[in-house]
């Protein structure tokens, strides 16, 4: 027993023994390493890996990925629509894996890897028509009727000039006017040359519109030029199709491909039909598209490379002003055929004599060359007659005018797509204006939140019963639009979407507490109802896992038309109390006060429904549903907007706001931006429901359209009601709009604003101008603009006019009398080129002034000399000619009605 136990013990001391000796032989090892500056060695419970990082932007495996798909197949599959072919290629989500995107988090977005796919897929970009050279500009210019009659009487005059004094001196006359020509000509080619590069740019700016992707998890905006094939492209009601591609995922989306196949019935894209085209429009609901195809390998690419954007359309003012000068230019030269006759016969009957005193004409003694050299005299003259009642500057100042307003609607965020808008906007009497984005700031908070009929503060939400803050999690992080984007170290929230989507995530996520990833992993989507503006609510019919045979409808939107779907609401308890007509009345007083402090009111309401036995609900329900809570929305006035509007109304021009918000949030709104005034407070016509608007007969419309001020919720058939009947009343009127369903009222106005944030592409193709930051000061800056270009015009014609109407006055009268022209071809062609180009340059680009936008709008149908434009011309061409016969007078050069060529100038 004793040998046993010492055995034992001596067995364990050895272990212990070998132990310790295999731990110091280790660790004197380790040390040994260490000071070598190597990793250290591996242990049972401690393995260190050297792992060398993936070159996710490598050109080698990227390219061995991609090469493994045909992408001349895959287009040709996507633009014609072979749903066979596709289901070869294995479905989008086959596509995706081939084209290195992740269905959720998109393609990586680095620049190696961006690179590399435009390489190989070709950037979103078509190529254009070459543009037209500066030679053809100056062939055109050549192509002018006064250009071709001053050439001709130049090669003439050159030709009886050498003949008569010779080479050295005989050229001076017909050389001049060639010099004066060819300036004319290069003047008018440079500035048509400069003008179409600037139509141009404008043209590339406004086809430069932001998409929103999915790049590293991230929903960004970035340029439709940056889209490449493997792109994530989340699109909404009112976007553009950037590129070929197929559906991935949404829900009730509709697109309008008429710009493609000329048929006007709207498409619905699903997993049935997943083909995206690339210039389509998106009409209604939301998705994610996967793209294919960019560039010059779309259809849309092929057809836009064979358009050429045609800029030189002629405003209504330049077709005004081209039968002005065609009138001008018709009169000259009747007033030429006269003095031409009148010379004619002056000289065969013998009445005009040379400088020594003799008969020009004397009969068969008169030699041939010296006759043609007096006919040849005559016909300048004649020529100089109708050379000097064109107004060559006309169309050169007209052509300034408009560029220059371009440019400098462009640095006040003014992009102007149609040229007659800069005009015609100098004519507006009326206004149309949406508030959210134009009037206010378009940056909404959530200031106020009512659950039941109790207002909760900030900070309380554990006040909230668990149920209740449940749910309501659900219908904000499901019944949206909006994404949110955390990083992994948590501390930076990327919330995308509509200002009022971001603004309530915003809300939900800090406030609530909503986890927005985990309620959509525990939910799914069965059936969307993306926004409509004519509901003014959006729905979701949801199912969650956990409970397989509940259906649940969410529905948000304007807080009385949730209200009267309600039949039920929670109060902060958490307890379902049923909705009488009395809460209900109290409930309108909440939204109603709510709206007077010019909130906006969003209603959160539910209803769950058990589903039968094998029956899948696809519809929301509309009735019956129990109301989660109330939230308020302040949106701010812009700066300055109360000082544009005012200034708007000193011009004579109506301002009306246009909003989809209740009557009492518009006319709070409507005070606070100065449109409504405080002697209208009582007035209730002032304010109008569109519903009510609507329903006016033709005859009440036009009596009462002068005095509304603000339409609340309006839909966008009352906008375009309201557009036809001012029209009616002989307004002129200018509307601004955003959405899709504004581009009918925007292409019914005579002039369409469209707003360059929060406008679709839809609404932006169909108005005449952008305007880029969205604000109202804009607009009125795009009004003062237009006025200016008008008055411009206005000046130089008076300008030029008087003095073709001075020289005119005095070579006629003295053509006729005296058979000489005081003033020669080669000088007043040097004088109208010196006085169109330097005039017009001056003319044209004056900028608008306050007191321009003091004076009441400018009717279409009125003339475009005024009176006092007559008035001014005569005076002062009488003023000229009577100082240019005194001068002559006072020389003894001049006659009472003839003229020496010494006598002027």
């Amino acid at each position: 027993m004793c040998k046993k136990e010492d055995f034992s013990v001596s067995k364990r001391w050895r272990m212990a023994f070998t132990v310790i000796y295999f731990t110091r032989v280790l660790i004197s090892l380790s040390k040994k390493i260490l000071a070598k500056n190597g990793p250290p060695l591996p242990t049972l419970s401690h393995i260190t890996i050297d792992a060398q990082p993936v070159d996710n932007g490598s050109s080698h495996d990227k390219s061995a990925c991609f090469h493994e798909i045909d992408t001349k197949k895959l287009n040709d599959t996507v633009r014609n629509k072979n749903f066979e072919a596709f289901i070869r290629f294995g479905g989008v989500k086959a596509l995706t894996v081939v084209l290195g995107t992740d269905i959720k988090n998109g393609i990586s977005g680095s620049e190696a890897d961006l690179t590399h796919r435009k390489k190989l897929f070709g950037p979103n970009k078509y190529q254009k028509p070459p543009a037209k050279g500066f030679i053809s500009y100056v062939f055109e210019a050549s192509k002018d009727t006064t250009i071709i009659v001053l050439s001709a009487c130049a090669i003439l005059s050159l030709a009886f000039g050498i003949k008569q004094h010779g080479c050295k001196d005989g050229w001076y006359d017909g050389g001049s006017i060639l010099v004066a020509v060819i300036l004319v000509v290069a003047v008018s080619a440079v500035t048509n040359f400069k003008q179409s590069r600037q139509f141009e740019k404008l043209s590339a700016k406004g086809s430069d519109i932001k998409v929103e992707v999915v790049r590293d998890g991230r929903r960004q905006l970035i340029s439709i030029f940056e889209v490449v094939v493997g792109d994530i492209v989340h699109l909404r009601t009112g976007d553009q199709v950037p590129a070929d591609g197929l559906f991935l995922e949404g829900h009730s989306l509709k697109v309008d491909e008429s710009s493609m196949t000329g048929e006007s019935d709207h498409v619905e894209i699903d997993e049935r039909n997943p083909f995206l085209l690339s210039g389509t429009k998106v009409m209604d609901g939301f998705g994610f598209m996967l793209v294919t195809s960019v560039g010059m390998n779309t259809m849309w690419g092929e057809m836009m490379s064979l358009i050429i954007c045609d800029m030189d359309e002629q405003t209504p003012l330049q077709a005004r002003l081209s039968k002005l000068t065609s009138f001008i230019g018709k009169a000259g030269l009747a007033v030429a055929v006269v003095v031409l006759v009148v010379l004619l016969i002056r000289y065969f009957t013998g009445n005009t004599k040379d400088d020594l005193g003799n008969k020009e004409f004397e009969g068969s003694r008169i030699k041939f060359g010296d006759m043609m050299n007096s006919i040849v005299g005559i016909v300048a003259a004649a020529v100089t007659i109708f050379v000097v009642a064109i107004p060559e500057g006309l169309p050169l100042a007209v052509t300034l005018t408009l560029a220059y307003s371009m440019s400098c609607m462009m640095a006040d965020h003014a992009l102007v797509r149609k040229l007659s808008a800069c005009e015609t906007m100098g004519s507006a009497t009326t206004i149309c204006t949406d508030k959210t984005g134009t009037l206010t700031l378009n940056e909404m908070k959530v200031t106020q939140f009512w659950l039941g009929k109790e207002t909760m503060n900030e900070g309380t939400s554990s006040e909230i019963a668990l149920n209740v803050l449940d749910i309501f999690q659900q219908a904000v992080g499901l019944n949206t639009t909006g994404a949110i984007f955390k990083s992994d170290s948590a501390t930076f929230v990327e919330i995308s979407g509509s200002p009022t989507e971001k603004a309530i995530l915003s809300w939900a996520t800090f406030y609530l507490g909503m986890n927005i990833d985990e309620i959509k992993q525990t939910s799914e989507i069965i059936h969307f109802e993306a926004f409509n503006s004519v509901k003014k609510r959006s729905g979701v019919l949801v199912k969650r896992r956990k409970r397989d045979k509940v259906v649940c409808s969410h529905w948000k939107g304007a807080a009385e038309m949730i209200l009267a779907m309600c039949s039920n609401y929670y109060d902060k308890l958490g307890m379902l109390k049923a909705m009488d007509e009395e809460e209900r009345l109290q409930f309108g007083t909440i939204i109603k006060n709510m709206a007077e402090k010019s909130l906006r009111c969003i209603a959160f309401a539910y209803k769950e429904v058990a589903e039968e036995s094998g029956q899948i609900l696809e519809k929301l329900e509309e009735t019956g549903l129990t109301l989660l809570g109330i939230v308020g929305l302040k949106d701010p006035c812009r700066p300055g907007v109360r000082t544009a509007v005012e200034s708007c109304k000193a011009a004579g021009v109506d301002i009306k706001m246009i909003t989809g918000d209740n009557v009492h949030t518009a006319r709070a709104i409507a005070f606070e931006c100065g449109i409504l005034s405080p002697d209208k407070e009582l007035d209730n016509e002032a304010v109008v429901e569109g519903e009510i608007f609507r329903n006016y007969s033709l005859e009440e419309r036009i009596e009462k359209i002068d005095k509304i001020n603000v339409m609340a919720r309006s839909s966008p058939f009352d906008k375009l009601l309201m557009v036809q009947t001012l029209k009616k009343k002989g307004h002129i009127v200018a509307v601004t709009g955003d959405g899709t369903n504004d581009a009918p009222a925007l292409r019914e106005a005579n002039i369409g604003l469209s707003m360059g944030i929060q406008g679709t592409e839809v609404a932006k193709e169909s108005s005449d101008i952008v305007i880029l930051d969205d604000n109202f000061t804009s607009v009125v800056t795009v009004l003062r603009w237009g006025r200016c270009v008008y008055n411009n015009i206005q000046k130089f014609i008076q300008f030029q006019l008087t003095i073709n109407v001075a020289a005119l006055v005095i070579n006629f009268v003295a053509a006729v009398s005296s058979g000489k022209v005081p003033l020669t071809t080669v000088q007043l062609l040097w004088v109208n080129l010196i006085m169109d180009t330097m005039g017009a340059l001056a003319l044209a680009t004056e900028k608008p002034t306050n007191d321009i936008i003091a004076k009441p709008p400018v009717g279409q149908s009125e003339p475009f000399i005024t009176r006092v434009m007559w008035r001014n011309l005569l005076s002062q061409a009488l003023y000229q000619y009577s100082m240019n016969l005194m001068l002559g007078n006072s020389k003894r050069r001049t006659y009472l009605w003839g003229y020496s060529r010494t006598g002027c100038f």
